[in-house]
């Protein structure tokens, strides 16, 4: 019976002989007899792979009253991790939220840098799609760690302009959009060899494991992939397009004649 790209596997043969040195195919759970039908598939996408199965069987199959089909092993592990993720990442990035305002003390400003970190997770997606990895709890762990690095990258750039914007401010002169410019590009700048930096020992380290084929690899080269591919889109998105939307919002600001120095930083 075949079902979206793959054909129904062919059940394990099983004596049914309880001394015997397979293992018998049925069993006896919460005083019902219990039948097993062991699949094992190449493909890494469990869930797409049980859910044509399920189409498949619901197609094809017509149980009996008094039989139940229950789909188990590890798609039931990742079903339970899913859920359990759909709990966390609300809490993940709440968390998230709260320390952004706590740093800026602005709800604009953390609404801006949560939202345009997005951009440094596209090479993730596109690495993930060159491998060939699907999305799964493993992945998901990998791109919970590039946003969190990503947003931790884009904080300190987002410091490095206030301060030298607000040194600008302070000084008591009257500050022009040249101005403003000159004071994001001079912020930017310091940060550029620090996000290189980051980004060099992050890839370093991760990118043996892209190359490993040991014990563990298939679990950890799920977690590696998005955030090598991050990594590379992240330092383009902290050390260009975070500077030009700051610039932006500031450039707003002036000319609202709402520019003042950020809470974030004390005067010197």
């Amino acid at each position: 019976m075949p079902f979206g790209d793959q054909p129904f596997p062919t059940a394990a043969p099983c004596s049914g002989l309880v001394g015997s040195d397979e293992s018998p195919c049925s069993r006896d759970e919460g005083g019902r007899l219990a039948g097993y039908v062991y699949i094992d598939t190449t493909t890494r996408d469990i869930g797409g792979y049980v859910s044509r199965a399920q189409q498949a069987v619901e197609r094809g199959v017509s149980l009996p009253a008094g039989y139940t089909l229950q789909w188990t092993g590890q798609y039931e592990f990742q079903v339970r991790a899913r859920q359990r993720l759909m709990l966390l990442l609300p809490l993940v990035f709440s968390a998230i939220f709260i320390l952004l305002y706590m740093t800026f003390r602005s709800v604009s400003e953390a609404c801006i840098v949560m939202l345009s970190v997005v951009y440094a997770m596209t090479g993730g997606v596109i690495l993930q799609r060159v491998l060939g990895y699907n999305f799964s709890v493993a992945v998901w762990v990998g791109y919970i760690a590039l946003y969190g690095v990503a947003v931790q990258t884009g904080v300190v750039m987002v410091v490095y302009l206030h301060e030298a914007l607000d040194k600008r401010l302070r000084s008591g002169e009257a500050l022009t959009e040249r101005d403003l410019l000159e004071a994001t590009v001079s912020g930017s700048v310091l940060r550029l060899r620090p996000k290189l930096m980051t980004v060099s020992v992050v890839m370093a380290a991760l990118l043996p494991i892209l190359w490993s084929t040991g014990v563990g690899s298939d679990v950890m080269k799920p977690i590696a992939a998005p955030i090598v591919g991050g990594m590379v889109t992240s330092a383009i998105h902290v050390l260009v397009v975070t500077p030009v939307i700051f610039f932006i919002m500031k450039r707003r600001a002036l000319r609202k004649g709402a520019l003042r120095p950020s809470a974030m930083t004390s005067p010197v």
